[in-house]
């Protein structure tokens, strides 16, 4: 990896909690950790929602000594607050990884490389929200993480590089999340390793898919469907995301963590 980079760090996941122990580890610390709480604001929804996958990185930071800021956009503190702490480091790049809010152009025009982010998919393919989620409800075999540099759009910067990865028939969302996780850190280690051969190819935004965030009212089985997407359906949101589930006649929800089709029926 590069020796003399000076990055900072966004993330607020598991997934960003374990490649941030990968830099580390590899000896690249950053600046500064910024994260978002369990429970946060967001534009598309009125009440708080509930990151349940939510990665601890004040801990994290207080471990390795690293400084420590949290952002919640809407009313408390947003990214473009903090734009003189970022200043004042004078990054060479901004990393995103597990992030729930944009980026804005003052932030990353900060860096002197801007602002990079990884996405759970092969762009300009599950450009948005819940890519993974997405890609299993639909029933696919193959997806993937893409490194880009962020740009004002939803996921529709250059890409830098891209890693695919196999949807198993039977992989659950925690295997192909841990297939994500081992891909990212490869792309990570190539594009640190190899600097010189980084390449900025622009992205054909008339073929971007943008997909919607999932909240947990959007787990309800529709039962029909096939019995092959209402597997699908289950695999995407098992454990540890909230579930699919079936509502009961007194209100209450059935949550159905697994599932298996008999004879492929």
């Amino acid at each position: 990896m590069v020796e003399s980079i000076n990055y900072i760090f966004f993330g607020c996941t598991n997934y960003s909690l374990e490649l941030i122990k990968f830099l580390v580890k590899n000896n690249r610390i950053p600046k500064v950790i910024f994260s978002i709480p369990q429970e946060f604001e967001i534009s598309y929804n009125k009440e708080k929602v509930r990151n349940y996958n939510h990665g601890n990185m004040e801990v994290f930071a207080k471990e390795h000594n690293i400084k420590y800021y949290e952002v919640d956009s809407i009313d408390g503190k947003r990214t473009k607050d903090y734009y003189n702490v970022i200043e004042s480091m004078n990054p060479d790049l901004i990393l995103v990884l597990g992030w729930y809010y944009m980026v804005p152009k003052k932030i990353r025009e900060i860096a002197k490389y801007g602002a990079w982010g990884i996405h759970a998919s092969l762009l300009p393919k599950y450009a948005g929200g819940a890519p993974l989620n997405w890609a299993i409800i639909n029933g696919e075999e193959e997806t993937g993480v893409t490194l880009f540099r962020m740009e004002s759009g939803v996921d529709d910067g250059d890409i830098i590089d891209q890693k695919k990865i196999t949807i198993d028939f039977n992989d659950t969302i925690k295997e192909v999340y841990d297939k994500a996780i081992n891909a990212s850190k490869e792309l990570l280690k190539d594009v640190f390793e190899n600097p010189s051969k980084i390449v900025f190819t622009p992205q054909d935004k008339s073929k971007i898919e943008v997909w919607p965030q999932r909240k947990p009212e959007d787990g309800e089985i529709d039962l029909t469907k096939s019995s092959k997407e209402i597997y699908n359906f289950i695999r995407a949101q098992s454990s540890p995301y909230p579930g699919a589930y079936i509502k009961c006649v007194d209100n209450k929800r059935l949550v159905i963590d697994k599932a298996h089709l008999i004879d492929g029926k």
